[in-house]
């Protein structure tokens, strides 16, 4: 079983800026992109990542 990364204080701060209606998904999303990568934090830098991976509008 895999466990969920832990999430920065800078990471977590970005991830509110997201609406609050589609950063439950948002979370679920960069969690398995960084599960996939096998990190086990996601930070600031990886969450810009990811964000552009799955397309930020």
């Amino acid at each position: 079983m895999s466990r969920t990364p832990e999430w920065t204080a800078e990471a977590a701060e970005r991830l509110r800026e997201v609406p609050f209606f589609v950063r439950p998904a948002v979370r679920k999303r960069i969690e398995s992109l960084a599960g996939e990568e096998g990190l086990a934090q996601i930070d600031g830098s990886f969450y810009e990542r990811a964000r552009a991976r799955f397309g930020q509008r």
